[in-house]
């Protein structure tokens, strides 16, 4: 395992901000509104040949607080007892606080090494500031500025000091990448933690709880996947603070570097037009895609109800004919059992790769079932297909005239495939191009 470097704070002192400089990318929301990050979210990053895995938490607020603010507490705590070193971020503007002085009271009874960041101190009479934040007893402070990367290079090597030797060369095997995606309030989280069997996500009835997207990695029988929990794309119109739409940006970009997406459904409310276009973006980028209809415990069922729902589902997300579709209710668990065992399935079709011989001779076969139409006398032939890559898999049919193959009969020679290979739960990709 690489060690695990979990980011802490009161809020709005910049962990963000310094969890963003460390991985060296702008993943972590950054807004200067105190409790943006709620969830813990991961990355892993490197220093010096030394691989780790950096926890960003949302800002610790001690006292009763509201119940958000409560979650966010649990959360951090889950991340300080599974990290092996800890960054405990001040603001070296504010000064030492009351609330400073009580985290670092409950970091000194981990027994775990703490690192203590002064940030903010971007000249030298802030940085003279962070003397008086040696009360906290927690070792030299070390000022840096994650805005302007002021001594970050320090505080990294003072990070990697920690790592016993063995857990830095860590290999990173193959996983898969899950993008699990929908609307807003649709229990994309709340399936997350049932598949994972803890709360590692914060559920609420509130709407835009979940604003990151958040990856969580699980070893199941020796294969790791990476749930990547999304917020919940809304429509352009309802997307009013700025925070939400570095959300939406970053959902896309969840669906664009994963494998799999996961697209839940809300059993109640049905397809709504927002689903579709969710989807829709999911397909183009050439995603493998499973439907899950989840909240399946709210519904009036009858001996009828699931192949009503599924013929429903079928019509309004026709381009999604490819993606298994399942039942579920990640409230009472009912089938999440099967969502792990889905996702390996269809990850095993998306990264299928083919030998040209057998799918020439399943195009041979299609081709004397149905023989290529002709125009004006011409009629199309197909020489010869080679596979040229997976994610999707991609199929080159070198042609005599490429403007021959009409779509209608494109999509036969999928479906032929399909009925050949399998393929459940990934698009194909078809290029025709004229033989040389």
């Amino acid at each position: 395992m690489k060690p695990i470097v979990a980011i802490v704070g009161r809020p709005n002192v910049g962990k963000s901000t310094l969890f963003n400089r460390i991985i060296q990318q702008r993943l972590a929301i950054v807004e200067s509104e105190p409790g943006i990050t709620r969830d813990r979210i991961y990355a892993d990053s490197e220093w010096c040949g030394c691989q780790f895995t950096i926890v960003d938490t949302g800002g610790i607020e001690l006292g009763d607080g509201d119940a958000m603010a409560v979650r966010v507490r649990k959360q951090a705590k889950l991340a300080i007892e599974g990290a092996n070193v800890i960054v405990f971020v001040v603001d070296g503007r504010d000064g030492l606080t009351v609330t400073d002085r009580e985290v670092a009271d409950i970091l000194r009874r981990t027994e775990k090494p703490v690192i203590l960041a002064v940030n903010k101190t971007e000249n030298w009479d802030l940085a003279a500031h962070s003397y008086e934040f040696y009360s906290l007893a927690l070792g030299d402070p070390i000022p840096v500025s994650a805005a302007h990367g002021t001594n970050i290079g320090d505080l990294l090597d003072r990070i990697v000091s920690f790592f016993p030797v063995e857990e830095t060369e860590a290999v990173e095997d193959e996983m898969i990448r899950v993008a699990v995606i929908g609307r807003p309030n649709v229990g994309k989280s709340s399936l997350i933690n049932a598949i994972l069997g803890e709360e590692r996500v914060i559920v609420s009835d509130i709407p835009g709880t979940t604003r990151d997207a958040i990856d969580i990695v699980i070893d199941k029988a020796g294969k790791k996947i990476n749930f990547i929990d999304t917020a919940g794309l809304r429509r352009r119109s309802r997307i009013e603070a700025p925070v939400e739409r570095y959300s939406v940006l970053r959902t896309l970009r969840a669906i664009d570097r994963c494998d799999v997406v996961l697209m839940l459904i809300d059993a109640v409310e049905g397809v709504a037009e927002q689903d579709k276009k969710i989807a829709g973006y999911a397909h183009e980028a050439g995603k493998a895609a499973i439907i899950a209809v989840n909240k399946w415990d709210l519904i009036d069922k009858d001996s009828k109800t699931a192949e009503r729902f599924r013929a429903s589902i079928r019509q309004e997300m026709a381009f999604l004919s490819y993606a298994p579709l399942v039942f579920l209710s990640a409230k009472t668990g009912q089938r999440v059992n099967r969502i792990c065992d889905m996702i390996e399935s269809v990850a095993d079709q998306y990264f299928l790769r083919l030998p040209t011989a057998v799918i020439n001779t399943a195009i041979r076969d299609a081709v004397a079932v149905n023989p290529p139409p002709t125009d004006k006398g011409n009629r199309l032939k197909i020489y010869y297909v080679t596979q040229a890559s997976i994610k999707p898999p991609t199929f080159v049919f070198f042609v005599n005239e490429p403007e021959l193959m009409h779509f209608s009969y494109k999509r036969y020679l999928e479906n032929k495939l399909r009925e050949a290979f399998g393929f459940e739960g990934t698009p194909l990709k078809l290029i025709v191009k004229q033989r040389e």
